[in-house]
């Protein structure tokens, strides 16, 4: 394979055939509740959590109440046949997860009332959830405060996409012993070529300009494909792909005009 040929695999979404999305669907499609699906189902709650927690904080709910009921709302769809009462927006897990939240919120006073904290459906701790998930990426208390929820959420969701590929990608570097190099250029995954100091990065890890050029050049590949990856596990239909991640990054951008 050529170099051309193996640069176009690191960002074709073909290389995505099979996602945790996909396998949920698949199983809602065939009126089947497998242990795979509800273990893909179980591995997007953990990792997407925060935009439902944020989105519950900003409806005004106290903190206390929030952690409640984002445990409450993910013990109800990983406990009942949830995907039954999907429709076409079902195709993405950020659009049909936000719906059913708003729809659980407007129910929320008459449940809790009738049911008892939890249930007799153990999901994981909060502190677990906590320590599962660190943020990296911190939104400003005015975007907090300023943005309707709707928007909060799908800013969060952003955020939660992009520390999940950071995140790989550090352990990937770690892994092979480039810490460092991973802690030095990781700052510059996403900024124009103009706006990068070669020089000071060369000064900083001891190398050459031509080789920090190179080995930026493989993390955003690298990154690239990671993040494709994280949003392809979110979609149903891969053909998706690059319209979310284009909704994804209009939210950052929008987020960051908010600070």
């Amino acid at each position: 394979m050529n170099t051309e040929a193996r640069a176009r695999d690191l960002i074709e979404p073909r290389v995505f055939a099979t996602t945790r999305w996909s396998v949920i669907l698949a199983a809602a499609d065939s009126a089947s509740d497998g242990p795979n699906a509800r273990d893909a189902l179980g591995e997007l709650c953990r990792t997407y959590w925060r935009p439902i927690f944020s989105f519950v904080c900003r409806r005004g709910y106290s903190t206390e109440d929030a952690q409640d009921l984002t445990q409450d709302f993910f013990m109800m769809i990983l406990g009942n046949n949830w995907l039954q009462y999907a429709d076409e927006s079902r195709g993405r897990f950020r659009s049909l997860l936000l719906k059913s939240l708003q729809n659980f919120l407007s129910h929320a006073t008459e449940r809790r009332r009738a049911q008892k904290r939890g249930g007799d459906f153990d999901f994981v701790s909060w502190d677990d959830w906590m320590a599962e998930a660190p943020s990296q990426l911190s939104i400003s208390t005015q975007a907090f405060e300023s943005l309707p929820a709707e928007r909060l959420f799908d800013l969060r969701w952003a955020a939660t996409v992009v520390e999940q590929a950071l995140r790989r990608l550090r352990e990937e570097c770690e892994s092979k012993g480039r810490r460092r190099l991973f802690e030095t250029l990781s700052a510059h995954l996403a900024t124009e070529r103009a706006e990068v100091s070669y020089a000071s990065l060369a000064t900083a890890l001891g190398i050459p300009e031509t080789a920090v050029k190179k080995q930026l050049h493989n993390l955003r590949q690298r990154y690239r494909w990671l993040l494709r990856e994280e949003v392809a596990q979110t979609v149903g239909n891969l053909t998706d792909l690059d319209d979310e991640i284009r909704h994804l990054c209009s939210v950052l951008a929008a987020g960051e005009a908010a600070d």
